[in-house]
């Protein structure tokens, strides 16, 4: 599984699947954007997006809240 932090995770050509793994109750609003931003909208809901700078800082916003995991093609 790839966990995202600012020291491992990158821009790059991959494609990224994102769970939500927990809830939004008790978080901060500039956290439930985000994931708002992300396309996720309840626990165990998937989005695919690719690995730009704008998803990658979001991804570094809410790692708590999220289970990141690369996909391959193939």
């Amino acid at each position: 599984m790839f966990e995202p932090t600012r020291k491992n995770i990158q821009a790059s050509d991959a494609t990224l699947l994102i769970t939500q793994t927990r809830s939004v109750t008790g978080t901060k609003q500039n956290q439930r954007d985000t994931l708002r931003s992300l396309g996720l909208k309840r626990i165990g809901h998937q989005v695919t997006r690719k690995a730009d700078v704008t998803t990658v800082g979001m991804l570094n916003t809410v790692p708590h809240l999220v289970s990141v995991e690369e996909v391959t093609h193939g």
